[in-house]
C-alpha cells in the first residue's frame, strides 16, 4: 500500500534535503522505490513542495530540476572550510595508515597460514629428535669400532644424519620466524606464553643443534681405518 499524500511529501522532502544536489523526478522515484512510490506521486510531491517553497527548482526546457533550499543549511566560512580541509587531510592520512596496516596484517596472516602450525612443528621436531638420537647412537657405535661397516654404508648413514640435522635447523628457523611474528606486538610475558602453549626449546630438554652438527664434523675428521 502506497503512503498517503502528506507522507509522500515528507518522504520526498527528507530525501531531497539529505541529497542536497540537483535531482529530477526520475532520480527521486528510482531512489524511493523501497517506499512503493510511483513516479506520478513523486512528481506531484515535488511540485507541491516547490510551490510551497520548501524546495527550490529550475526548469530546463521540459525538464524540472529540484534541489534543497540552501538557506536552511549552515554554510561554513573560509576559516571553517580551512579547518574542515585540514581535518579531512588528517583523516585521509589516518585512513592510508590503516590501509597499510591492514595490508601488512593480511600478508602476515597469509604467511602464517602457508606455514606449519606450532603443534605440527612440535610433532615434527619431536620426531626429528628421536631419529637424530637413533642416528647418533648408531654413529657412536660405528666410530667406536663396535660394528664394521662398508664405506658406502657409512656414507649413507652420515648423509641421512646430515639431512636430519639440516631439517632440524630448518624447522628451528621456521619456528623462530613464526614465533617472532606472533609475539612481535604481544604484551604477554614470553616465558609465560611459551609455557602456556607447551613449547619447549632445545635447551629445555637438554639437546643442542650445534652439538649434533659438531658430532658430524668430528666424524668427517676421523682418520681412515678407525
Amino acid at each position: 500500500m502506497a503512503p498517503k499524500s502528506d507522507n509522500t511529501e515528507a518522504i520526498v522532502l527528507n530525501f531531497v534535503n539529505e541529497q542536497n544536489r540537483p535531482l529530477n523526478s526520475q532520480n527521486v522515484a528510482d531512489s524511493l522505490q523501497k517506499y512503493n512510490l510511483k513516479k506520478t506521486a513523486v512528481q506531484k510531491a515535488l511540485d507541491n513542495l516547490a510551490d510551497s517553497g520548501k524546495i527550490s527548482f529550475k526548469e530546463y526546457g521540459k525538464q524540472k530540476i529540484y534541489i534543497a533550499r540552501q538557506d536552511q543549511f549552515d554554510i561554513p566560512n573560509n576559516e571553517e572550510l580551512n579547518q574542515m580541509k585540514e581535518q579531512n587531510a588528517k583523516l585521509q592520512e589516518q585512513l592510508e595508515e590503516q590501509k597499510k596496516a591492514i595490508t601488512r596484517v593480511e600478508g602476515e596472516i597469509r604467511t602464517l597460514q602457508s606455514n606449519l602450525t606450532l603443534e605440527q612443528i612440535r610433532e615434527k621436531e619431536a620426531k626429528l629428535r628421536k631419529e637424530i638420537k637413533e642416528m647418533e647412537d648408531k654413529l657412536a657405535k660405528l666410530r667406536g669400532g663396535v660394528t664394521l661397516v662398508k664405506p658406502e654404508e657409512r656414507k649413507a648413514v652420515e648423509k641421512m644424519y646430515l639431512e636430519k640435522v639440516s631439517q632440524w635447523r630448518k624447522r628451528k628457523r621456521m619456528f623462530k620466524d613464526i614465533w617472532d611474528t606472533i609475539t612481535e606486538n604481544s604484551s604477554k610475558d614470553l616465558k609465560e606464553f611459551k609455557e602456556e602453549l607447551g613449547i619447549e626449546y632445545d635447551e629445555d630438554v637438554g639437546v643442542s643443534l650445534q652439538a649434533f652438527s659438531d658430532l658430524l664434523q668430528h666424524g668427517k675428521k676421523r682418520p681412515r681405518g678407525h
